[in-house]
């Protein structure tokens, strides 16, 4: 469980009634002060794990007691969508803010699903990149990212943070002349991104899936 779940799970257990806070005076009690969303993302990871139960608009926040959990496997799974990122050059910044939340069916993601998040393309420049199956990136779609893949192997679709910009390229190690090698794949013309291995960026996670717009 994730310590952030594990914090607001003992809340839930210590208060008559967590639903009686806001919010955002929860996200004062876990260190997320100034970030609701995360706190909402969190419950509703354990309101799916079958762990609290949830109404906000009647301000219920409580966990289940045991043995009532719902034992029915979940069809759907929430990603949380952090922002955006171009799909030419870097020019979209790549926040942590969680702006909101997709549904997808479980059958359409790995089994391991707390390291998943999505972001929104920006730009047609990997158009012509197949992900999964026949799905390319086209402008607006949502791009579902791995972030525990930090090492990627060439030809692997990443999302890198260059100087705080994401951008979503395919990925060649080019070892000859030391330094990684970022490149579109489009129907119009873009060049490459040249980084050399001491240049400030970063691998945010691996490209595992498309959900068209």
């Amino acid at each position: 469980m994730h310590d952030t779940q594990a914090r607001l799970l003992t809340m839930a257990k210590q208060q008559k009634n967590l639903g009686k806070l806001s919010l955002r005076q929860i996200a004062k009690f876990i260190d997320a002060d100034g970030r609701p969303q995360v706190v909402k993302y969190h419950l509703r990871k354990l309101e799916e794990a079958g762990l609290i139960q949830i109404n906000l608009a009647k301000g219920v926040i409580k966990p289940v007691r045991k043995g009532a959990a719902n034992k029915v496997k979940s069809l759907f799974y929430s990603l949380p969508i952090v922002g955006a990122a171009n799909c030419g050059p870097a020019t979209m910044f790549a926040d942590e803010r969680i702006e909101g939340y997709l549904k997808v069916s479980t059958k359409l993601l790995p089994r391991r699903k707390d390291d998943l998040y999505v972001l929104v393309a920006d730009g047609p420049s990997m158009n012509k990149a197949v992900v999964h199956e026949n799905d390319t990136i086209e402008d607006g779609d949502f791009v579902i990212v791995d972030s525990s893949y930090k090492e990627p192997k060439n030809k692997d679709v990443v999302v890198a943070v260059i100087d705080g910009m994401a951008t979503i390229k395919r990925y060649k190690n080019d070892v000859e002349n030391r330094r990684i090698v970022l490149e579109a794949e489009s129907t119009e013309k873009y060049l490459p991104i040249f980084l050399h291995e001491s240049d400030d960026f970063s691998i945010s996670g691996k490209v595992i899936g498309v959900i068209k717009r």
